[in-house]
């Protein structure tokens, strides 16, 4: 019998699926205070720091169709297993760059790491769909996803404990007059402390994999595979919920990678603080983004998911609009409920897009939502030109953009519905 005609079992499973929505809230919100680390230590622009974003929601682009195609051939188990070790991988590769003393190779492992990422994320999202009746598919994701902030805030006060406090507080005018020797010294200890935390953490996850891979999990291999891959996106391409919600993705990415990367840079801006303490607004942010998201869920079973998306994306503009004109304390305050409002959207958005379409083209689908993640590669480092060229507060002009997309897509959301169950 095919998850066509029954649903796959829950209890040890679904926590297990749940945790890997932790994990990968580490790897990217560490990846927000590390455009603030490698500022410091290497002294940077914003926008070649953007490229630690650019090199993670890449990684996106490039896995999520391979994942697929390997979703269609093997089960959603195999898919975890390999996004584990590959996520473990590029974590251990910060040994090596960190000796090496590259950014080049800093990224590189970055990649690898963000492609283990991409793999749990096409693989887990559409199995915790498929874990219980369609009716409550959306509500049930957004309970697995509450865990995603959990790991965000571990991420954040890993960093701000391991990597933030081990670095120096001289600026790169500063650094610019260090003899080369001490200089060299000064950035070995502080790339140490971004290597042995990574690798740390590389350690859990192979743990965990160990756990897995002894876990007897629900079966899920599909008759999929007997559609061609052209020819399911094409089924897929005609359902215009899919479609734009694809398109609502690769923005609400961007500006969530774009708002978390400058979380730091701004308050330090607007206080005077250091990156360690600065960190601690991030971390609020997160906090405000977790409570959110259990808030969220809970409305959804009064209010519908498109609703709730409209009404979050409105007062998300409404509070990106402030960080842009006002300073101080007011701007920081609207930048935690922008956390709070973005909170229920990845979830949300993935739900809708996914409505309707059968198990069988499920894993398809989804690597599609996936692959939209590229917008925080791209919109990323606009946000870090404006930033350069305007100031930080300016440059919250692009998000103001990115979440005018998603209530345009909320909207359609609550006015259209798509005919074909593709």
């Amino acid at each position: 019998m095919t998850t066509s005609t029954k649903t796959l079992s829950r209890g040890l499973p679904f926590c297990l699926v749940s945790l890997l929505f932790l994990l990968w809230g580490v790897a990217n919100n560490m990846n927000d205070t590390l455009l603030a680390a490698f500022k410091r230590i290497m002294s940077m622009t914003d926008l070649q720091t953007s490229l630690v974003q650019f090199a993670f929601y890449g990684a996106y682009f490039c896995f999520a169709i391979p994942t697929a195609m390997f979703l269609r051939r093997y089960s959603y188990k195999s898919g975890i297993l390999l996004g584990l070790l590959l996520y473990a991988a590029g974590t251990m590769l910060f040994y090596p760059a960190g000796q090496a003393a590259s950014y080049g190779f800093y990224l590189f492992a970055i990649y690898v790491m963000a492609g283990g990422c991409a793999v749990l994320e096409t693989t887990a999202n559409p199995y915790i769909l498929l874990m219980g009746p369609q009716a409550t598919a959306t509500r049930r994701l957004n309970i697995a996803q509450s865990l995603n902030p959990i790991g965000a805030v571990a991420g954040i006060l890993i960093s701000r404990h391991f990597i933030l406090s081990e670095l120096h507080a001289a600026d790169a005018a500063e650094r610019g007059k260090m003899g080369a020797e001490a200089l060299e010294a000064l950035q070995a200890h502080e790339l140490t402390a971004v290597s042995a935390t990574y690798m740390g953490i590389g350690i859990v996850l192979l743990c965990l994999t160990v756990v897995i891979a002894c876990v007897k999990m629900p079966d899920s291999r599909e008759s999929e595979a007997s559609t061609g891959l052209l020819a399911t996106f094409r089924q897929l391409w005609r359902r215009r919920r899919w479609r734009y919600g694809v398109v609502a993705q690769f923005f609400y990415v961007g500006v969530q990678t774009g708002v978390w990367s400058f979380t730091i840079r701004l308050a330090m801006q607007e206080t005077g603080m250091l990156e360690r303490e600065a960190s601690m607004i991030f971390l609020y942010s997160i906090i405000a983004f977790t409570l959110c998201r259990f808030l969220f869920t809970w409305l959804m079973g009064f209010v519908s998911p498109a609703r709730l998306l409209a009404g979050a994306s409105v007062a998300a503009l409404a509070a990106t609009v402030t960080v842009i004109a006002a300073d101080g304390m007011t701007a920081i305050a609207a930048l935690v409920v922008i956390s709070g409002c973005m909170s229920l959207m990845f979830p949300t958005i993935y739900g809708i897009a996914l409505e309707g379409i059968n198990a069988e083209t499920a894993k398809t689908a989804a690597s599609g939502l996936i692959m939209a993640i590229l917008g925080g590669a791209l919109i990323t480092p606009v946000q870090a030109f404006v930033s350069d060229s305007c100031g930080i507060s300016a440059s919250f002009s692009v998000p103001a953009v990115c979440f005018a997309v998603v209530l345009a897509y909320a909207i359609f959301s609550l006015t259209s519905f798509d005919t074909n169950n593709g």
